[in-house]
C-alpha cells in the first residue's frame, strides 16, 4: 500500500496551504480572497478564479445576514447537507424545499422543475438573507424573476447551478441582473453542489483547523 496522510488535521492544514500556494489570488479583493480559496478547495481547480464573478459588497452583506439571524435558502439536499451549521453564527434555519409534499406534482403541472418550485415556495424566507443554488438553473433564474417581480430580495446571492442547459445562461443572467442583490458566481457550466455549500461556510467565519 502506498504510504498516505491520516491525520485530520494535518490533512486540513496542508490542503489549504497547498490552495495557497496554486491559486493566484492576484486578481481579486482581499475581502473575498478567503470565499475564493474555500472554492477552490472544493472543487480542486484553482484554474477557476478568472471565471468567478462577484460583487464588492457580497461577504459584508452576507456575514451581516448570518449574522442577524437570517435563514439560508437552497435549491436542493446536498447543499444543505453540505452546511456546517455548528459554524453558523445565530443558528440560521437552513431551508430546502425540495422534497415538500405534492411539489412534483405542481412542477410536472406548470411545465417547470421542482427546483424552482420549491426555492419559489421559500421566497418570503429567503428576505434578507441568503440564496445558495448549487445544482439547478431554473431555482437561479426563478429567483431573478421573482426579485423583478416584487418578491422580498435576498441580501446575497451565492449562484453556482451546474450543467449543459441553462446553467452558464443562469449565471449570466445574475452577472447582469440590475436588482442590486450582492451575489458571487462562476461562470460558464461548472459549479455544484459543493461550492454552494463552500460558499455559506467561508461567509460563516474564518478558516479552522
Amino acid at each position: 500500500m502506498t504510504a498516505y496522510l491520516r491525520n485530520p488535521q494535518e490533512i486540513y492544514r496542508k490542503s489549504f496551504a497547498i490552495v495557497r500556494e496554486e491559486t493566484d489570488l492576484s486578481r481579486v479583493s482581499t475581502e473575498i480572497s478567503e470565499i475564493v480559496i474555500r472554492l477552490v478547495h472544493a472543487c480542486g481547480m484553482p484554474e477557476i478564479v478568472p471565471d468567478i464573478a462577484y460583487s464588492d459588497d457580497m461577504v459584508s452583506a452576507g456575514r451581516k445576514a448570518l449574522a442577524d439571524g437570517k435563514s439560508i435558502v437552497t435549491d436542493v439536499r446536498m447543499v444543505e447537507a453540505g452546511i456546517m451549521r455548528r459554524r453558523l453564527p445565530a443558528s440560521n434555519p437552513v431551508l430546502c424545499a425540495i422534497g415538500d409534499d405534492g411539489l412534483a406534482e405542481e412542477a410536472k403541472s406548470r411545465d417547470t422543475t421542482r427546483s424552482a418550485i420549491a426555492i419559489e415556495k421559500l421566497s418570503d424566507a429567503w428576505a434578507g438573507g441568503i440564496v445558495a443554488i448549487g445544482s439547478a438553473p431554473t431555482a437561479l433564474f426563478r429567483v431573478l424573476e421573482m426579485i423583478d417581480e416584487g418578491a422580498p430580495p435576498p441580501a446575497v446571492i451565492l449562484g453556482f447551478p451546474v450543467g449543459f442547459v441553462g446553467a452558464a445562461e443562469s449565471k449570466q443572467a445574475l452577472i447582469e441582473a440590475e436588482n442590486g442583490v450582492p451575489f458571487v458566481t462562476l461562470r460558464g457550466r461548472r459549479g455544484g453542489s459543493a461550492l454552494a455549500a463552500a460558499a455559506v461556510n467561508a461567509l460563516a467565519g474564518p478558516l479552522e483547523g
